[in-house]
């Protein structure tokens, strides 16, 4: 064996870097569940002591948060009055839960994904699946957290604009149906902005779907949406104008099958939305952070999800547009496209 001492070294730098993210992961759910952040960003620099006031919390505890949030960057340490603050990205991305660049949900998710890490490692020998029901309820409000802020910058603005006739349909009033809609975060948004058009949610999570009647109750909208516990293959209704999968065809154990249930409730001009994350077709073409990141989720929580059910497909969540579009044909559609697309994820468009 010959080791090369500065690839040595590359690869020590990284782990150090890998090592120090594992806890910083714990502290950005600490300083978001104790309203830190929020505190950071309405009360301008503080001393750890004023801080620790604002927020009913302990000082010395808080010094310590503090001192690693600088370290990583996601606090601003002014050495010459010895106070914290956060500059204005750091509080666009920490402290609003409304900026398209909320980063709190989505660490939120990937603490609950790997509190299964012991049931993964038994799942590799043995090939079973792990349901998605089957983990720490923190990951189904992470989820929706970490989904919402993109969903509510893009969906409305440019993803069904993108669609075709799609936005005037919804205008004029169209029946839509969301399927695998979780907390019902995008159903939400098109019954806010699309008051002529009706909703149905469906979601095979029970409490998902208690929780989304809810807070379509709170949002006002909950005369124009039912929320219903159904799987993709056989949720209720038919002649919808607009179908639509937010991130979770890859997540299915046959998404031909939905595919084609689907095209079964679908009215001849009807149109399906895929929103699923931004993949190459190869390896090679995901291998950097954000892919390295879908490929962590997809191992703790997308493959074992599909391997959970019937056929088992696991597309996961680096399947790539030609397998997905491979998927959706299957299932009877003769158009498929990439509609459009941001960083993070790929929109698609598919028609009888």
């Amino acid at each position: 064996m010959s080791i090369n001492p500065d690839k040595l070294n590359e690869l020590l730098g990284k782990a150090v870097v890998d090592f120090g993210a594992t806890f910083h992961a714990a502290l950005v759910g600490v300083g978001d569940k104790l309203g830190l952040y929020k505190a950071l960003a309405a009360g301008g620099p503080q001393t750890p002591a004023e801080l620790a006031k604002r927020t009913g919390t302990a000082e010395r505890y808080v010094r310590e948060w503090l001192c690693n949030q600088a370290a990583g960057g996601y606090v601003t340490y002014d050495s010459n009055g010895g106070k914290f603050y956060l500059n204005d990205e750091q509080a666009f991305t920490l402290a609003d839960d409304n900026s398209p660049a909320f980063l709190p949900g989505m660490f939120q998710v990937a603490l609950a994904a790997v509190k299964a890490e012991g049931q993964i490692t038994e799942r590799f020998k043995t090939g079973k699946g792990m349901g998605w029901h089957e983990h720490d309820p923190e990951l189904f409000v992470g989820t929706e957290r970490f989904f919402r802020p993109g969903y509510a910058a893009n969906l409305i603005t440019s993803w069904i604009p993108a669609l075709e006739g799609v936005k005037e349909k919804l205008a004029q009033g169209a029946s839509v149906a969301d399927v695998g809609c979780g907390l019902g975060a995008s159903t939400i948004l098109m019954a806010q902005s699309y008051p002529k058009s009706t909703f149905v949610g469906f979601d095979y999570h029970e409490k998902s779907i208690e929780t989304a009647r809810q807070r379509a109750k709170d949002a006002g909208v909950g005369d124009r949406i039912q929320f219903k516990v159904a799987k993709a293959k056989d949720y209720p209704g038919n002649n919808y104008d607009f179908v639509t999968f937010f991130d979770c065809l890859h997540d299915m154990g046959d998404p031909a099958g939905a595919a084609a249930h689907v095209r079964s409730t679908l009215k001849p001009d009807g149109t399906w939305m895929i929103v699923e994350p931004f993949a190459g077709d190869k390896i090679e073409d995901n291998l950097h952070p954000v892919g390295r990141a879908f490929y962590g989720a997809s191992t703790l929580l997308c493959t074992p999800a599909s391997l959970s059910q019937e056929v088992g497909l696991a597309l996961g969540a680096q399947a790539g547009e030609k397998r997905l579009q491979e998927v959706v044909s299957s299932g009877g559609f003769a158009r498929f496209r990439r509609a459009t697309q941001t960083p993070f994820n790929l929109i698609f468009e598919a028609r009888p």
